[in-house]
């Protein structure tokens, strides 16, 4: 039998997601080139609706089976979780095709005999839709029932909650459950008409003046964003490469996938500026993508063991981490980690850090920065990492940029003590951390 192509394509992806693959990655490969834009956003849809409600998913579906999810062959827990979702949260969507498609694909991945089992399963959904969207009475939530609500491992609400309340745990988890906005960053405003013009509607920045919000159109299919003039870039992401100031030489030292690299070198169009890239394969997509920026140079280095001649006034440190403050986009990643991947990435953050500040000349300053919640990888890296190095109060910095288009009036939203501090949704933008070190 047919199975629609966008299904098919989604369970493809989430197979590949279970094996360690991104999902952001993988909605932009060559597989979902060849499908029509009705069925390229389906299979989006469905992809991240199932890995940001997984756990909803996967408690309704042990509650009708007759076998344990543990024991459930991913070719067979997949399609069971696909059409899970589109039941109980895809009105549009006619119920029996989404059970037909999970059993054909079931049998289309060798696993035939599990076709009675995942159609019974199904059928019973259809009948206990309410096992999928479970209603909270209103009022203050608990955490465990924030965890079940929101589709949050509940070692991550109760760490949350413990740092920010259960307020704006609340609100965190309520905006990784929804798709984020895309926001840009536009080198030249006056490309804004070229865009309008292509079909792209935008609507004004929150945080920035350069940014903007896409809501209508594919900016990915314009000239502008082909010939980067303009570029995809989460408006928190954007502040921080602003807060990286200005130089004379300057150090990008994670720099892929090279949208901060891209403003720093906009705004320091006559400065030295070297990006650092552990991955040939991610240096060389940041090679092609900064090829009009004639001041960086792009070196394919383990920063951390690097000699790079000479000191650099202006470091940015954009660290790998968990990218707890990036869920509304990348949601599997709430499923795979745990506290001992924090402890590693400690570790290696650290170690980035001190082979950075060893780079800064007398006088210069750093940005350390990551898209974590975590003070495993913010503030207790700068506690270990930066003896003999001053940390300054961002607030200066978020003040001076009052001028250079932040739109937030008072600073302080934007700060906790002496740090960067923007918590996922507060702006409509990822979450971030950020420390400046002068030495």
């Amino acid at each position: 039998m047919p199975v629609s192509p966008a299904r098919d394509a989604a369970l493809d992806i989430l197979l590949r997601v279970e094996q360690g693959g991104f999902a952001s990655e993988l909605l932009h490969s060559e597989r979902l080139d060849r499908l029509s834009p009705q069925d390229r956003g389906l299979a989006t849809e469905l992809v991240m609706g199932v890995l940001r409600w997984r756990s909803r998913l996967d408690d309704a579906i042990a509650d009708l089976s007759s076998q344990k999810l543990s024991k459930l062959d991913p070719e067979v827990l997949e399609p069971l979780r696909l059409a899970a979702y589109q039941i109980g949260f895809l009105a549009k969507i006619p119920a029996h095709a989404a059970v037909n498609d999970a059993v054909e694909l079931v049998k289309r991945k060798k696993k035939k005999s599990a076709a009675p089992f995942v159609n019974a399963v199904l059928r019973k959904l259809l009948k206990k839709k309410d096992l999928v969207e479970p209603l909270l009475a209103p009022g203050p939530k608990t955490i465990p029932e924030l965890s079940a609500l929101y589709a949050h491992p509940l070692w991550l609400v109760d760490r949350w909650a413990a740092q920010f309340g259960l307020e704006s745990t609340d609100q965190i988890c309520n905006y990784n459950q929804h798709v984020p906005p895309t926001a840009i960053h536009l080198a030249d405003t006056s490309v804004e008409t070229e865009l309008t013009n292509a079909g792209v509607t935008l609507s004004p920045g929150r945080l920035l003046t350069n940014a903007r919000i896409v809501t209508n159109g594919d900016i990915t299919k314009t000239a502008a964003f082909a010939e980067g003039r303009v570029q995809i870039q989460d408006e928190a992401s954007q502040l921080v490469a602003l807060l990286a100031g200005r130089g004379q030489r300057m150090l990008d030292c994670c720099a892929a996938p090279g949208g901060k690299t891209a403003i720093l070198a906009e705004r320091n169009p006559q400065s030295e500026i070297v990006a650092t890239e552990l991955h040939p394969h991610r240096a060389e997509a940041l090679r092609r993508r900064l090829r009009s920026r004639a001041n960086v140079t792009v070196i394919t280095v383990d920063f951390v063991q690097a000699e790079l001649p000479g000191e650099f006034d202006r470091i940015l440190a954009d660290v790998p981490c968990s990218g707890t403050g990036t869920l509304a986009r990348n949601p599997e990643i709430k499923w795979r980690l745990s506290t001992a991947d924090l402890a590693d990435l400690h570790r290696r953050q650290v170690a980035i850090l001190r082979a950075a500040l060893a780079k800064l000349r007398p006088g210069g300053r750093l940005l350390y920065s990551t898209c974590s919640l975590e003070p495993e990888e913010n503030k207790e890296v700068i506690r270990e990492a930066a003896a003999g190095f001053s940390l300054q109060p961002i607030a200066d910095d978020l003040a001076a940029l009052r001028n250079e288009g932040l739109l937030i009036a008072d600073p302080q939203q934007l700060t906790e003590g002496e740090f960067l501090r923007i918590l996922p949704g507060r702006f409509s933008t990822d979450g971030f951390f950020a420390a400046v070190l002068t030495r």
